[in-house]
């Protein structure tokens, strides 16, 4: 099943099943490797990691072609600013989303896709697809085992990386497509899903990114569709909103990636 009938971009062919395991990944360091710049403030060589399903997948690579390897979701557009404001301080970047992962999928690979980067930020955006698992019939998925699980990995980087900043971003959606159609199931499901990530953003003193607040102020200026394309996944626009957002919580902890 296709959230869009007739979109030529196959959403995913069973609603949010997977889409298969990662093919291996070479290490993305910084862009400005030879450039010769040093820094020596707060920030330098700072590492950001971008985990999650789909919408942070972007359709990357798993190589190190430059291109492609940041995807082309908010992940490569807050990638792209931040390299290009900040040339002097040599960051990092690194998107490890898998189009169709849940919880339990980044548990099965959070040693190697997330400590074994050693970040110094990262930033998770989960929860859909187990929202989409529950509705369809697989009852395991409860809004108590994703808290329990997501609970779980946090506290296990900060044991392995004690000042590791998370960023808990939100899972959202837009009236749109078969999203429209059950309206009533995915609002309340999502809801319960996002009012986790709140809770876990206060436990574990992270920056918690509120997307629904966004996209749904952004529906003063354009119709859902606009933003999301199959209300789950966002359009250029769509992206560019959450890029926006994304930076503007985030500068507000961490001041060296104000200009």
């Amino acid at each position: 099943m296709a959230l869009h009938k007739n979109s030529r971009r196959t959403f995913l062919k069973t609603g949010f099943a997977l889409a298969g395991a990662s093919l291996i990944e070479t290490p993305v360091l910084y862009a400005n490797t030879k450039s010769g710049l040093t820094g020596t403030g707060e920030g330098d060589h700072f590492t950001f990691l971008f985990q999650g399903d789909s919408i942070t997948d972007g359709n990357r690579t798993r190589n190190n072609d430059w291109n492609h390897v940041m995807g082309h979701g908010y992940a490569y557009i807050i990638a792209s600013k931040l390299w290009y404001d900040f040339p002097e301080k040599k960051f990092h970047f690194y998107n490890r989303g898998i189009s169709g992962n849940k919880i339990t999928d980044l548990e099965q690979r959070w040693d190697t896709d997330t400590l074994a980067l050693k970040p110094n930020l990262v930033s998770i955006l989960i929860g859909i697809n187990d929202t989409y698992a529950w509705i369809n019939g697989d009852k395991q998925f409860t809004p108590k085992q994703f808290e329990e699980k997501y609970r779980a990995l946090l506290l296990k980087t900060k044991n392995e990386l004690p000042q590791v900043q998370f960023v808990l971003c939100e899972p959202f959606i837009l009236p749109v497509e078969n999203v429209k159609d059950k309206w009533d199931i995915y609002h309340a499901e999502v809801k319960k899903r996002q009012d986790i990530v709140q809770l876990l953003a206060t436990e574990f003193n992270a920056i918690h990114i509120a997307f629904q607040q966004a996209f749904n102020t952004a529906l003063k200026r354009a119709p859902a569709s606009y933003w999301i394309w199959d209300g789950v996944h966002p359009m250029p626009a769509g992206h560019e909103l959450m890029a926006l957002e994304w930076i503007k919580q985030v500068r507000r902890k961490m001041k060296f990636i104000r200009k």
